[in-house]
């Protein structure tokens, strides 16, 4: 007899099959369908931060060029709401920058995507400080945030890790609500 068999993700497939090679087909369904469901649990462990991530919020660029801090305008950064970051910069002798062309991007390296939104420094706040607008935060977990830099000084750019988590204190981990 023909026998139309769905099995798992939309894959589809006719068989002729007698009644022992239903029996084996049910198994090997069974089977697949364990088997995705292990690598799902699997993949959950595999999301949990690095140990020993530096979750500084002030660090040299990579050139050493500038030193650069950032800290969010709100006490706690709430998940899937639009929020404001400032960003200071200095020059490696501690003067502030001004007038510097800055890009923003980042993402969770440990799930492959960027930001939802496209954050972007809005305006000059003075003594090398920038306002960075339209961050937001589509879950918990490791983001990383990229900043590059253009200058009098130079061309540079510095990454920072934050862990997105609930609860926890602000020491580079940013608490989530």
């Amino acid at each position: 007899m023909l026998v139309d068999c769905e099995v798992m993700f939309h894959f589809k497939a006719t068989f002729s099959i007698n009644s022992k090679l239903g029996k084996y087909m049910n198994k090997l369904q069974q089977f697949i369908s364990s088997f995705f469901i292990l690598i799902a649990l699997n993949g959950c462990a595999m999301f949990t931060p690095p140990s020993g991530l530096d979750l500084s919020m002030t660090r040299p660029s990579v050139q050493g060029i500038y030193t650069v801090s950032m800290h969010p305008l709100v006490d706690a950064v709430e998940i899937n709401q639009m929020h404001s970051w400032e960003i200071s910069i200095a020059t490696s002798k501690g003067i502030p920058v001004t007038g510097a062309q800055i890009n923003f991007d980042g993402g969770m390296p440990q799930h492959l995507h960027g930001f939802p939104t496209h954050p972007r420094v809005t305006k000059e706040l003075g003594g090398g400080r920038y306002r960075l607008d339209g961050v937001k935060f589509s879950m918990t977990g490791w983001w990383e945030m990229k900043v590059k830099i253009q200058s009098e000084q130079g061309n540079d750019a510095v990454t920072f890790n934050t862990v997105i988590s609930s609860p926890t204190s602000f020491h580079g981990a940013v608490s989530a609500k």
